[in-house]
This record gives structure tokens, C-alpha cells and sequence, in this order.
């Protein structure tokens, strides 16, 4: 007969629960699901055969995430050997996942059960599980559950090494909204300002030069000669600025109320921070961009680069990919439809914004197109896989794309792959070097600085000791007790004056030496010429 036992991860540890009459079980499926949820009848079917709980939270998760790896740790393989029964051919062992089911089947060679009667089991142990563990309370399974969850998530998001191009495809995504908005919102004020000054919108075609137009001359009735200087550096143009002031003399658009003009201008200054700060977003993402991605960034732009991330969802998603995919990414959409449609696929997809695309002729833009997305893949692995970011493998796979344009247009031979890249790993590894002596630099000066500040600290701290010491502390009599002893090594009265005599800035101890001196001399004279008088009267 087959013994069916199930076992349970959860939060608070390993569970092993054994099923009673599992043939009966297995035919009466649904009488089964209707059991779960009674824990008389579920109890009757299923009983606790063992439970390993976790020592630590770091115990917990580390074996959670082995489980949601596929892998099997080295408690669960303990827990296992010790409670399961001798006879493995007998024993049937129920698991929820199939990935740690073959994991287990593969090491232990346990026969693994993950379908069926097993799914209803582990869904009735799950709701019951902290009435069927003796001393585990609903409260205290839910806070091991929660604490759990937050550890789990916490490492995962720690765990995602290239975290920092979620920057870039925020950015990337926002340069895009932002590019579609101005557009709309520079549409609306021409529009808006077209009834007032209509022939504005010939002259000037530049949107954001528009807005700060709109700006400066707000009613085109008091332009004069004096504004002639403004316009000019608006426009950067002369002839530009002196058409706007003939156009503005001889316009046929309608007069204008201050108010209207007041909210054109608040909505046009809108326009122009919206541009600016465009300007700024894109800095930002090429700063980006060249740390996290530099040689991608060279090879084909930081824009089209960031693109390409964002498509993917992020940049060890793009390194995966092959070079064929990478080509079409972008055009899934065309892709299907041709293979619907068997018509002919596309050539391109995002890479098409690419400069090179555009300067190749119409019968080679298939062909590069496909070079460079072999060049970006390889890029991005770079980019994706190695420890110190540089842009040298960039560079030089740009110059191979450029080679091979020249090729297609001249006929003149590229280099081979070998060399160039044998020229870029050499090079690469001169940039390291550098960097990384670059970085060990500033690690030095970092501590160094460190070091001065614990320093400066610690001395704060002695020097509070010492002015306590001066104030009556019990350091100061250990001071004085040295000052008499070196008083009681000078042998004369004498030396006392010629050590004034001779006092060097150089040599300030022989002076406080020489005082301590005088003053334990001044009360011995006294003691001395009574003695005298004592003895002279004696006699």
C-alpha cells in the first residue's frame, strides 16, 4: 500500500503531514474538496507527522528562497531523511511545486506527487495549519508570515544587481510624455496667439522660441525699435527680429483684451519651464546612461539606448536577448501581422531612430540594421556583465559600424572582429586600471579624513580630562609629586639664579625647574636658621 505524505512550507517552518486512505481519496475528489474546509472531517483524512520549525528569520529565508529557486537546502534534505519512511519505494511524497519536486525526486529519489488529490490537501492544510501544529497560534503564524514576506521582498529588490535602470526607464518614459505634451501645449498657445498675431507662426517654426516670443511681446501694437535688442537675443537672428517688428506694424489679427493676454502669457511661461526642464530630464538620463550602460550609450545614443532597456524591462532582460530579436524590438506588431499575413517582416524596429539606418541607402538598410544589432547585443552584455563601466568597447564597435557603411558605400574592406576587439580589451584594461586607482584614491582620502575626525574627537575628549585635572581632579597631585621629585635631585641653592641667567626660548623646562626651585626654598630658610639659633644657645 502507498503512503502519501505531504509536505508544507511555511513561514514558521517545515511541515510533514501524513494522508490516510489515499486511493479512497483520490477517487472521491470532489467529497474531498468539500472536507477542506471542516476541520473534524479534515483531520480524520490528514494528520501531522512531523515539524521542523526555523531557529532564526535568516534561517527562514534562507530557506525560502532555496524552495523558490528549485533548490533543496540542507534542512529541508535533513528534515526529510529523518521523518519520511525507510521504504522509498512505498512512500509517495506530495509537494505543491514541481520545480522543487524534481529537485527533491533528483537528490533523495523520493517517487513525487504534485497534481491532483495533493492540491486540495496542501489547500486545507494551509487554511487549518495553526490548529493542526500543536503550541502555534493564528496571531503568532500571521506575524511569521508577515515578518517573512517583507524579509523575502526586501532581498529580492536587493538582489536585482542592475536596479539603477529602473532610472533610466522612468526617464526614458517621462522624455517621451513630456515631448508629446509641449508639442500639444505649443499647438494650443500658437493657436490661442494665431488670433492676435497670425504671421508670427510663419516667421518663427521653433516651438519653445515661440513660447518665450509670446512672452516678450505680448501685445503687438506696442512694439517699437527700442525692442529691436530683445527680440534679437530671443531669436538669435536679426533679419528674424526686424520681420517680426514689420509683421507686428502691418498684422491682420484681431485686437486683444489684457486679460486674454495675461493667460496666454501664464500658459506660455508654463511651455517654457516644461521645455526646460525637458533639457534638464535629458542630461540627467545621459549622466544615467553613461554609468549604467556607457557602451550601449556610445555604439548607438542615449536616447535610442534608453529605449531599447525600457522595451525590454530592464538591461539583463536586453543582454539575453539575441541579435534578432533586438533588431525587431519594438516592431512586434508588424512581426505578427506579416507572419499572419505571410507577407514580408520588418527590417527594424527601435534601432531604426539609429543615425546609421538613416545614412545608409535603401537597398542596405536591412543589412546594417542587422550588423547593428549584433553590435548592441554584444554591447549591452558588456555593459550588463562587467565590473568597472567603461565606454572603450563602445567606441570601437561604432567605428565597426561606420566601416562597414563605408564598405557598402566604397567597396573598402572593415577590419576583422578579432583585431579590433583584441585592440579593445587592451585598452579596456588600461582605463581599469586606472579607474580602479582612481577609486582607491579617494578610499584612501576618505579614511584619511575619517581618521583626522576621530582624531580631532578624541582630543576634544583629552582635553576635557586635562582641564578637570587643572581644576582639583586627582591627576593633579600625581603632577605636583613629580615637580618635587625633580626638585630634590638639585644640589645647591645656588643653581637656581644661574639657571635664570641662562634661559633660552628653546629651553622652557630648565625655567619651570628652576622656579619650582625657588619657591620650596623660600619656607626651608627659615627652618634652617632656627635650628642654628638652637644649637648656638645649646652651646
Amino acid at each position: 500500500m502507498v503512503q502519501l505524505h505531504v509536505l508544507f512550507e511555511h513561514a514558521a517552518g517545515y511541515a510533514l503531514f501524513a494522508v490516510k486512505e489515499v486511493e479512497e481519496i483520490g477517487m472521491l475528489l470532489p467529497m474531498v474538496e468539500e472536507c477542506v474546509t471542516k476541520i473534524a472531517k479534515f483531520t480524520s483524512m490528514v494528520s501531522l507527522a512531523a515539524f521542523f520549525p526555523f531557529k532564526s528569520a535568516q534561517g527562514a529565508l534562507e530557506n525560502i528562497n532555496a524552495i523558490s529557486e528549485g533548490v533543496v537546502h540542507a534542512d529541508l534534505r535533513l528534515f526529510l531523511e529523518t521523518n519520511m519512511p525507510e521504504s522509498k519505494k512505498k512512500a509517495m511524497l506530495g509537494v505543491s511545486d514541481s520545480k522543487i519536486g524534481a529537485a527533491l525526486q533528483e537528490e533523495l529519489s523520493f517517487s513525487i506527487q504534485t497534481g491532483g488529490v495533493v492540491v486540495e490537501i496542501l489547500r486545507g492544510v494551509r487554511l487549518h495549519f495553526h490548529s493542526l501544529v500543536k503550541g502555534l497560534t493564528a496571531q503568532a503564524a500571521s506575524k511569521a508570515q508577515l515578518g517573512l514576506g517583507h524579509s523575502y521582498s526586501r532581498s529580492k529588490v536587493k538582489f536585482n544587481v542592475n536596479r539603477a535602470d529602473n532610472m533610466i526607464i522612468q526617464s526614458i518614459a517621462l522624455l517621451d510624455q513630456l515631448d508629446k505634451d509641449i508639442n500639444t501645449f505649443s499647438m494650443r498657445v500658437r493657436e490661442w496667439y494665431g488670433y492676435h498675431f497670425p504671421e508670427l507662426i510663419k516667421i518663427v517654426a521653433d516651438n519653445s522660441t515661440y513660447c518665450r516670443l509670446t512672452q516678450l511681446i505680448g501685445n503687438r501694437k506696442e512694439l517699437s525699435e527700442e525692442s529691436l535688442e530683445s527680440l534679437e537675443e530671443v531669436v538669435m537672428d536679426s533679419a528674424k527680429a526686424q520681420a517680426i517688428l514689420d509683421a507686428s506694424r502691418s498684422s491682420m489679427g484681431m485686437d486683444i483684451s489684457p486679460i486674454d493676454l495675461i493667460n496666454i502669457e501664464r500658459f506660455s511661461n508654463r511651455v517654457v519651464s516644461l521645455a526646460d526642464y525637458r533639457r534638464g530630464l535629458q542630461e540627467y538620463l545621459r549622466s544615467r546612461m553613461s554609468q549604467v550602460a556607457p557602451n550601449l550609450a556610445a555604439l548607438i545614443g542615449e536616447v535610442v539606448g534608453a529605449r531599447l532597456i525600457s522595451h525590454a524591462g530592464s538591461l539583463t532582460n536586453l543582454a539575453k536577448y539575441p541579435a534578432s530579436t533586438v533588431q525587431i524590438l519594438g516592431a512586434e506588431k508588424a512581426l505578427f501581422r506579416a507572419l499572419k499575413t505571410r507577407g514580408n517582416t520588418p527590417k527594424y524596429g527601435l534601432i531604426f531612430h539609429s543615425t546609421f539606418i538613416g545614412r545608409a541607402a535603401a537597398k542596405n538598410k536591412g543589412r546594417i540594421s542587422r550588423y547593428l544589432a549584433n553590435k548592441c547585443t554584444i554591447a549591452s552584455r558588456i555593459d550588463c556583465f562587467s565590473e568597472v563601466p567603461t565606454s572603450v568597447f563602445g567606441d570601437k564597435l561604432r567605428n565597426q559600424v561606420e566601416e562597414r557603411l563605408s564598405f557598402y558605400e566604397t567597396g573598402d574592406l572593415p577590419r576583422k572582429n578579432v583585431d579590433v576587439m583584441k585592440e579593445a580589451m587592451k585598452e579596456a584594461g588600461d582605463v581599469t586600471t586606472e579607474i580602479k586607482r582612481k577609486l582607491e584614491k579617494k578610499e584612501k582620502k576618505r579614511k584619511k579624513r575619517e581618521s583626522k575626525l576621530h582624531e580631532e574627537v578624541n582630543g576634544g575628549a583629552n582635553g576635557t580630562a586635562e582641564i578637570k585635572a587643572e581644576n582639583g581632579e586627582p591627576e593633579a597631585p600625581v603632577k605636583k609629586k613629580k615637580i618635587k621629585a625633580e626638585v630634590v635631585e638639585t644640589p645647591d641653592d645656588v643653581e637656581a639664579p644661574a639657571a635664570e641667567e641662562v634661559e633660552t626660548p628653546a629651553k622652557k623646562k630648565k625655567k619651570r625647574k628652576s622656579e619650582a626651585m625657588e619657591t620650596e626654598e623660600l619656607p626651608e630658610t627659615p627652618v634652617t636658621e632656627k635650628k642654628k639659633k638652637k644649637k648656638i644657645k645649646a652651646e
